[in-house]
């Protein structure tokens, strides 16, 4: 399968890499503090969905033919880029299911499949998400082994530093929105959650 040398080399590179804040943790941050952690682990699924699908390609060399194809590949970037933006600032404004309400009311939150949604887009569509996998997987891979298997141990092990990484940052997002919300701040804290998401978009967007 892979040699355990190796992956005792990778396992702390990725959860350096992981544990640094980019779009996808920020993502979550936001979404735990509006949503809470329990309904962030369907972006949570979406986006490891994604992760999975990124490092499978990159390691298969897929990821030669997207860098072939920069036009639609910032075409993809600028549509997730646009629709996370649009999210933003709607809760910026305390608007949109994605926000808390400013009133004591229980109104719908965001749908599964749109919370599933915002993690597979912001995954997939992450350039230095693709260039990272590029970069790191080749020098963990022995080609005198079946490179199924060693991809197989490789993105089960990123699989599972994201998705703890990724509670993490949810849970420090809902620890914030205790925080403001013991002096009903619940505006001003969907206006650090709208920027923080619109701030995700535009990186999105331009990275």
């Amino acid at each position: 399968m892979i040699k355990l040398s190796l992956l005792s080399v990778f396992v702390p590179t990725f959860l350096f890499v992981s544990l640094t804040p980019g779009m996808c943790m920020t993502l979550s941050m936001v979404l735990g503090m509006t949503q809470g952690v329990k309904r962030t682990l369907w972006m949570m699924a979406g986006e490891l969905v994604g992760v999975g699908l990124v490092a499978a390609a990159a390691g298969a060399g897929v990821a030669t033919l997207m860098l072939r194809q920069p036009a639609l590949f910032a075409l993809f970037k600028w549509v997730g880029g646009a629709y996370l933006g649009y999210l933003g600032v709607m809760m910026w404004r305390s608007r949109g299911r994605m926000a808390i309400p400013l009133e004591r009311l229980e109104l719908p939150p965001a749908s599964r499949g749109q919370l599933a949604l915002q993690g597979f887009l912001t995954a997939v569509a992450n350039p230095k998400g693709w260039a990272f996998f590029v970069a790191l997987l080749p020098p963990f891979l022995d080609a005198s082994r079946a490179l199924a298997g060693q991809l197989g141990v490789l993105i089960a092990v990123i699989l599972t530093i994201e998705f703890l990484c990724l509670v993490l940052y949810a849970a420090g997002g809902r620890s914030l929105r205790r925080l403001l919300g013991e002096s009903d701040n619940v505006r001003l804290l969907n206006r650090l959650a709208g920027s923080l998401m619109v701030g995700v978009g535009v990186w999105l967007a331009l990275g």
